[in-house]
């Protein structure tokens, strides 16, 4: 157990090292390389600023303003006939935007249900089988500038519906 210990807390400062020591046996620049790297990855924070400010703030009005309440109210009713919890509707919606204020929702759903309540394993595997889609698509597309996104929002979004299903169906055996 000690020797697993002794490696997680070595394995970071081992990987820089093999990393500047094969980039000296191939006679790169390593510092410059590094140098460079760094500029480009600040441009690209500078790039994508914008939209994180933009999801953040709207995700920050639409929890605000009662809308996702009002939704799941809404969505309610359709819900009834599946399995799902209409209290897990602002998490599901939420986590698609963004996974910091989702998990403001999932403190206060442990708060108001418990951690090892059926809704707060149905909230946790709910929160690590799905992904921030629009989010991660607005930074991925606008760092690439892709334009023509394809089916990337239809295969997203079934991917976060199977992880919502999943989420139900798992909680049951636990």
């Amino acid at each position: 157990m000690k020797l697993i210990l002794y490696l997680s807390e070595a394995i970071i400062p081992l990987m820089v090292i093999y990393i500047v020591t094969i980039g000296l046996s191939h006679r790169q620049r390593v510092y410059e390389d590094f140098l460079d790297g760094a500029k480009s990855g600040l441009r690209t924070v500078v790039e994508i600023m914008p939209t994180l400010i933009g999801l953040m703030v709207a995700v920050g009005i639409l929890r605000a303003s009662g809308f996702l309440d009002f939704l799941s109210r809404l969505l309610g009713g359709v819900m009834q006939y599946t399995n799902f919890p209409t209290e897990l509707l602002p998490l599901a919606i939420v986590k698609m935007f963004s996974s910091s204020a989702s998990t403001g929702l999932l403190l206060d759903l442990y708060k108001a249900h418990g951690t090892d309540s059926h809704l707060g394993i149905i909230a946790s595997i709910l929160c690590s089988s799905t992904e921030t889609i629009f989010y991660t698509m607005s930074i991925y597309f606008m760092s690439v500038k892709v334009k023509k996104m394809r089916y990337t929002l239809a295969g997203a979004m079934a991917a976060t519906i199977a992880g919502m299903i999943a989420s139900v169906v798992l909680a049951r055996w636990i």
